[in-house]
């Protein structure tokens, strides 16, 4: 089949390249007149946490609207400027989507003691995701007009977060530039260079509009766009910059432009697919938690590996024939001007290392066991306005709020009680009494009075670990006793218990994900390779890598370290890390190993073909690392937090992985091993499908319809 494709592309490479244009044309045209339809899906049936929502379904037919707090300060105090505030409520309550706005020096508990802190509800008359982020920011902005004479007027919930965040799509646009000033110092050839970085760019964008127009039938979340890019970007440019540097070698080796194509796509083409289905199986692992907000979120970025393979085997190959003569030209220019064989570095790293393996195989894996020891206290949150940066009206609000009313006012508990009137009578006796508890509001019945609501507003902030553990003692403890009396059900729920439940089920479900994924790909990598001991390699040095990388998200972000806003790290970042660093390890275990192997089989000497490997693909592996970095670091110039502990996280197990394990570990402990590292017991031979990254007929056999191409 590839084969079919590649030599397709190469006899119609105008066409090729048309049919892919007109195809990313279409499909932003299609996505563009459509409009996503995201949604989030964060329920996580069997939880308090869900149960609670559901209550609320059931009990309240009508739906739920969303609600602004308008958040007053004056440090002279508020009744001066009382008449200001009345009439801009007055306004806000005029304004579009808004039902009722509340009086703050009406309704109880809305001014603090001391009163210089108020907030004002607004009540929508919509949900969260019918309102307009246009009418979010009016109310904003006639909110703040009486800003003034000593009085601060901030907003804050999730639809002025929203509002607020920016696209950030200058991280995208600094990841592709320095992308390609690597690749122009790689081949010293802006044509060249340009090639990976135009193939990443059909392949992202053609997902890009797929991805909108497959918003209308799967529940894709919002974040999934992002995330994709982010990607798409670093595996697009990753392998088709693997295909033309052995295109490129095998030029310098005396191939002519066609027969260095196909051996190109029949060595690192192959190379290619298998690592893409690693990461593919890596994605689809997640699946395996049965957690709504991740299964759409794998299905976005698989869909995007799966455009990046198929842009690397057509697009790639069609540019190739159409820039052929003048990269060939260029290519040759640039080696004539080298000072030293390709790769003599690399060999004379190979050698250092296997004259000495013990002393960098101990070293670096104490380095990487070291990094993953901060990742042993990791707590899983989510973002709230506590995180956001501190020049943002939200986190302002949130600031406002925590000192006026205490930490906990911010993120309240839900406790839900399903009895008795009394029964939620002794709930909210029972509950005034917790040291962990600084206020609770009385009971409120719901619409069919069935069901009444208790909000419990704990000491401690929202992310701070004391709140969760007010929430593990009510559910296990506290309210236990209770309904042991009462016979009545109580259950818990609110943003901060939900966090919690979700870190739960994640953390039962994390061991079968890894089995799935460490276990499908350790197959694949023994069918490729025939070896036991190769798999097992790879599998213990990507679990150290994605170790490494957690632990120092948890230093900065958890931590604090370089001044980052300290805060959990988002519920679920360590899977998704885990499932794209797992696959992305796998393209240079594969690169290198499959160029190993090709020089073991070939030589039979198995400390040779180490070195040759390693001088073949260390400058590539470098490079492809290095543009993965630069792509993924990027992210950290955007706004979103959580965008930037993907970028952070996946940054580091990519410069980890090329530098210190697919460069000084892994000829280590190839060197140790000796010929015993291809070693496969020979009924596991047997069993075993045979699956060729290399063709033993590479060099002189030329399929039928690229050898139409060389005529």
């Amino acid at each position: 089949m590839m084969h079919r494709v590649v030599g397709w592309a190469m006899r119609r490479a105008g066409l090729a390249v048309a049919l892919w244009v007109v195809a990313l044309i279409a499909v932003t045209a299609g996505s563009t007149l459509v409009g996503d339809a995201y949604r989030n899906d964060n329920s996580l049936p069997g939880t308090d946490s869900q149960r609670v929502v559901d209550t609320f379904r059931d009990h309240q037919p009508q739906g739920a609207t969303e609600s602004i707090q308008i958040v007053l300060f004056d440090d002279s105090g508020l009744v001066a400027a009382k008449g200001r505030i009345n009439a801009m409520l007055t306004e806000v309550g005029e304004l579009p989507q808004v039902a009722a706005v509340a009086d703050p020096f009406a309704g109880k508990g809305s001014l603090s003691t001391d009163g210089r802190t108020a907030y004002a509800t607004v009540q929508l008359d919509v949900a969260a995701p019918d309102m307009p982020a246009e009418d979010v920011r009016t109310i904003i902005d006639k909110a703040q007009g009486i800003a003034k004479d000593g009085l601060q007027v901030e907003l804050g919930g999730d639809l002025v977060r929203s509002a607020q965040e920016s696209d950030g799509g200058a991280s995208e646009g600094a990841g592709m530039l320095a992308a390609l000033v690597i690749l122009v110092f790689l081949f010293g050839s802006l044509l060249a260079a340009s090639l990976p970085l135009l193939t990443a760019v059909f392949a992202v964008g053609g997902t890009l509009g797929l991805l909108v127009l497959a918003s209308h039938l799967f529940t894709i979340p919002d974040y999934t766009a992002p995330v994709m890019m982010l990607v798409g970007l670093g595996v697009g440019i990753d392998y088709a910059l693997l295909i033309f540097s052995r295109y490129r070698s095998e030029l310098l080796e005396g191939a002519d432009r066609h027969q260095a194509a196909r051996i190109a796509l029949d060595t690192a083409g192959r190379s290619v697919l298998f690592a893409g289905c690693t990461v593919v199986i890596a994605l689809l692992g997640l699946l395996a938690l049965g957690l709504g907000s991740l299964q759409g979120l794998a299905l976005g970025v698989t869909v995007t590996v799966l455009m990046t393979m198929l842009a690397a085997v057509s697009l790639l190959p069609a540019l190739l024939t159409l820039f052929g003569g003048r990269i060939e030209r260029s290519v040759r220019k640039h080696a004539a001007k080298a000072r030293r064989r390709p790769g003599d570095g690399w060999r004379k790293l190979a050698t250092m290392v296997q004259r000495r393996p013990w002393a960098p195989l101990v070293l670096g894996t104490l380095a990487l066991v070291t990094l993953c020891l901060p990742a042993l206290d990791l707590r899983l949150g989510f973002a709230d306005a506590g995180t956001d940066d501190p020049a943002k009206t939200s986190r302002k609000a949130y600031d406002l709020l925590a000192s006026g009313f205490g930490p906990g006012f911010n993120g309240p508990l839900i406790v839900v009680s399903e009895g008795s009137p009394q029964a939620a009578q002794a709930l909210n006796a029972k509950l005034a009494t917790d040291p962990g508890i600084a206020a609770v509001t009385p009971p409120q019945l719901l619409a069919d009075g069935k069901v009444a609501t208790v909000l419990v507003f704990p000491k401690s902030a929202p992310q701070d670990a004391a709140t969760s553990e007010l929430v593990e003692r009510l559910r296990n403890e506290t309210l236990p006793q209770l309904a042991e009396q009462t016979k009545a059900t109580y259950l818990v729920g609110g943003s901060t218990a939900a966090a919690d439940d979700f870190a739960s089920a994640v953390s039962k479900r994390l061991p079968i994900f890894v089995l799935v994924v460490v276990g499908l790909s350790a197959l694949l990598l023994m069918a490729v390779f025939r070896s036991v001991l190769i798999p097992l390699k790879a599998a213990l040095l990507n679990l150290l890598s994605i170790g490494a990388s957690l632990g120092i998200i948890t230093l900065v972000f958890q931590q604090g370290w370089f001044g980052v806003q300290e805060g959990p790290i988002e519920a679920f970042v360590p899977v998704m890390i885990f499932a794209i660093v797992f696959g992305l390890s796998m393209d240079y275990e594969v690169f290198l190993i499959s160029r190993i192997h090709e020089e073991w089989r070939r030589t039979g000497d198995a400390l040779g073909a180490v070195r040759e490997g390693l001088a073949n693909t260390g400058s590539v592996i470098t490079a492809a690392a290095a543009i993965m970095i630069v792509v993924f670091g990027a992210f950290l110039l955007s706004p979103d937090r959580m965008l930037k502990q993907f970028g952070l996280g996946l940054a580091v197990a990519v410069l980890l992985d090329a530098l210190l394990i697919r460069c000084v570990i892994v000829p280590a402990v190839l060197r140790l091993l000796g010929t015993r590292a291809w070693w496969l017991p020979g009924w596991l031979d047997r069993v075993l499908p045979a699956v060729a990254l290399e063709r033993e007929d590479a060099a002189d056999d030329v399929p039928g319809e690229l050898a139409e191409v060389r005529r």
